[in-house]
């Protein structure tokens, strides 16, 4: 019998709820990729995106049993790298991608203490999602130097942009996989 707790849900309708919140932040993840592929990517297009995950990821975080108050944090933050994004329609390459390394350098941080708050298969995969954010962001800061004199000399290349696209994508596609573990346990748990 799955037991309800104090948002009033079973167990087993959390799991779906967080379940469905895991596919549909992997199938923003794939919207990340596919990004390049346009003409142009323009900071409305991913702060529309870091706003839908981060509004994604608020929802199943109040779901959570456990470490809500940092689900939901990370999810606030995502929100918030979205608004900046929305905001500053103008912003040039730099500004935009300092965002986005401030954004999964918090996540991690945030990620990093959530995986010390629980256990199991849960702590695993918080940690791959803290680690995924932690060397996404330093390898955004690190070529951040060398996109600087390319982008000085020739402007964003597509190479440049696609490279972006491809890290939010991949600390979109970590988030997806654990909030798909955490329905999981869900699941298991509302089982016993």
């Amino acid at each position: 019998m799955a037991i309800a707790d104090q948002t009033g849900l079973s167990s087993r309708t959390r799991a779906r709820w967080i379940s469905a919140a895991g596919v549909a932040i992997m199938l923003l993840s794939a919207g990340a990729a596919l990004l390049p592929v346009e003409k142009g990517i323009s900071s409305a297009v991913i702060g529309a995106l870091l706003l839908a995950a981060g509004l994604i990821e608020l929802g199943a975080g109040s779901l959570r049993r456990d470490t809500r108050d940092l689900a939901m944090l990370a999810g606030g933050l995502t929100i918030l790298a979205g608004l900046l994004f929305l905001l500053n329609r103008e912003s040039r390459f730099f500004p935009i991608v300092n965002i986005v390394i401030g954004w999964l350098a918090l996540r991690s941080v945030i990620l990093g203490v959530k995986s010390r708050r629980v256990t199991g298969s849960v702590r695993t995969w918080a940690s791959i999602a803290a680690a995924t954010d932690f060397v996404l962001a330093l390898i955004l800061l690190v070529g951040l130097s060398l996109s600087s004199v390319i982008v000085l000399l020739f402007g964003p290349t597509p190479a440049i942009v696609a490279s972006f696209a491809w890290i939010v994508a991949l600390s979109l596609v970590a988030t997806g996989l654990l909030l798909l573990e955490v329905a999981s346990c869900e699941r298991e748990g509302s089982d016993e």
